[in-house]
């Protein structure tokens, strides 16, 4: 165990790999130097590295981003999409919009048998699936608040995906339970399925993906869009139902949102807007507990819970009646995140009984699918430049199919839509005439990148995947951390909880307190244990400016020190 002056380096655990030995660090206490929480140790040390060669949050955002697309294929990408929530020193609030768009030629109805009824297995896997990737767009947009050229950026994904590295037990485990599928939806040999089953330790080279990669590290961003990645794109397009057409991708842009900005208890919550539900859940969620002061409880207690539960039936419900994207609905943010509109909605809370959730919208009874193959990135710069980004293919692997010649996954990002009226998701949520499919549309996200400020210097920086369960994971976290005066070890490894209206059940990690689940049981709660909700990654601030950096026990995530 290592003890400097400035960091102490807990829970390490080492690998051994073809390029680098594989260092997973679960929690760094630092002063003075910047951090990286990521889902890969080596995508957490890409983006430590580059802070220590001189860049910002930014610059390590980027590198990091690469990484995930070259280390951890089930989510990490540069086939997909994602959100970006950063704040500068100087009281710059940044949010960046490059979730994937509906192709032209995608309708709303296009996912329909001749009887009507929509068929999701083609919403969730396969080419026709795949919305237009965003994820290198957005990061050439942030290259604006970088410091770095972008080639420097990409080299450790390069290195990476050309030597290989070892993979560990649990992405062993995921590539062999997903070959079939792979095998289903590729026509081509891929880097991702081998004879023999993999184990951990092997080594995952992907020579096709590094070649994509350094032909963006010359050409740029348009190479991606208009250039022989383009045509690889639309070529995999024509060897199935894709639909995506070479002016789809030459017409992508990032779009950079308003932030959406609140104040709860005395601090300051900067998230993303639209068409993130997330930023909006949050803010609800945050308002209407305060009705209640959740201070005076404890954590995971059975009147915290109920309150914090009844919160999320309500904001989700509101979810599925006005949220999309707002250049294609009449964005009612305000008036959802408004004082006035919240104490109407909580006035039906009731302490001794939960509220039924077709007292506080339309019910339509889903069958619930659970994926949550999304991937966070938390990041503090010595500086003070927050970043706060949530990428994803969608679903594990997204599509399944892989761009022949190119090396990446595509995402299934398209069954974030509402495929049809009143059918769930692949996560369980039902969505209605606002996020209806339509050309050029963004579908609908729970990512919920956050940063949170008080007296204008960063407190916390947090986000997480897992599909609806993301804003009530955020939630939670903001919760732990400022109602519950917890640190960010505890609130990030204690068992969770996730309710989203529909289905009318309350989820709760297999450790969840016992006593909490009876007493809520008595109040007509209904609950399902799940091995896992979430993977947050956070970073705390305390008033020392002492930072103490955190990645989830859940999985192989891992904190970067400069």
């Amino acid at each position: 165990m290592r003890k400097t002056l400035y960091a102490v380096l807990l829970l390490s655990v080492t690998f051994s790999a073809q390029y680098t030995d594989i260092n997973i660090i679960k929690e760094v206490k630092v002063k003075n130097k910047g951090v990286v929480v990521s889902a890969h140790p080596l995508a957490s040390e890409a983006g430590a590295k580059i802070l220590k060669q001189g860049g910002n949050a930014f610059d390590a955002v980027i590198a990091t981003q690469l990484a995930l697309a070259v280390v951890y294929p089930q989510a990490g990408n540069i086939g997909g999409g994602g959100f970006l929530v950063a704040t500068t020193p100087e009281g710059k609030y940044l949010a960046l919009d490059y979730r994937e768009t509906a192709p032209s030629k995608a309708s709303f109805d296009m996912y329909w048998d001749k009887k009507g009824n929509a068929n999701t297995d083609l919403s969730q896997n396969g080419r026709l699936a795949v919305g237009v990737p965003g994820s290198i767009s957005g990061m050439f947009e942030t290259i604006k608040y970088a410091k770095l050229p972008f080639s420097k950026l990409i080299e450790p994904a390069i290195d990476l995906a050309q030597k290989g590295f070892a993979i560990t037990e649990q992405e062993a485990g995921l590539l062999n339970r997903h070959k079939a599928d792979f095998l289903k939806h590729n026509k081509n040999k891929i880097a991702f399925v081998k004879d023999l089953p993999w184990k951990a330790g092997d080594l995952l080279i992907q020579p096709e993906l590094a070649e994509t990669l350094r032909r963006i590290q010359k050409a740029g961003e348009r190479e991606f869009y208009e250039g022989k990645t383009a045509n690889l794109i639309v070529a995999e397009m024509k060897l199935g139902n894709g639909i995506i057409q070479p002016q789809d991708l030459k017409n992508y842009k990032t779009k950079e949102r308003k932030a959406l900005t609140f104040d709860y208890k005395g601090y300051q919550i900067v998230s993303m807007p639209m068409p993130s539900s997330g930023g909006t859940l949050l803010a609800q969620m945050l308002k209407m507990v305060s009705y209640e002061d959740l201070s005076k409880y404890q954590m995971n207690s059975e009147e915290a819970v109920q309150i914090m539960v009844e919160a999320e039936r309500r904001a989700y419900a509101d979810r599925a009646e006005y949220m999309g994207d707002p250049d294609f609905i009449e964005d009612k943010t305000q008036m959802l995140i408004s004082n006035d509109y919240l104490k109407s909605r909580w006035k039906s809370f009731d302490k001794n009984t939960a509220t039924p959730s077709n007292d506080v919208g339309k019910i339509i009874n889903p069958n619930q699918k659970e994926s949550t193959e999304t991937t966070h990135i938390s990041i503090l710069d010595k500086f003070g430049n927050a970043v706060s980004v949530t990428t994803t293919l969608n679903g594990l692997y997204g599509s399944k199919t892989v761009v022949s010649g190119a090396g990446f996954f595509l995402n299934n990002e398209m069954d974030d839509f509402s495929v049809k009226p009143g059918v769930p998701n692949m996560y369980g949520a039902v969505g209605g005439e606002a996020n209806k499919i339509q050309p050029g549309k963004r579908m609908l996200s729970s990512m919920t990148p956050t940063v949170v400020l008080k007296d204008g210097k960063v407190k916390m920086v947090v986000g997480t995947p897992g599909g609806t369960t993301i804003p009530t994971s955020v939630f939670q976290a903001v919760v732990d951390v400022i109602d519950f005066k917890q640190n960010a070890n505890f609130s990030v490894n204690a068992p969770k909880f996730h309710h989203q209206w529909l289905p009318e059940v309350v989820k709760v990690e297999n450790k969840f307190p016992e006593t909490t689940i009876k007493a809520l049981e008595k109040k007509n709660y209904k609950f399902e244990k799940v091995s896992q909700i979430g993977r947050t990654e956070v970073i705390v601030v305390d008033s020392n400016q002492n930072i103490h950096a955190v990645a989830d026990g859940r999985g192989d995530d891992s904190v970067g020190v400069e």
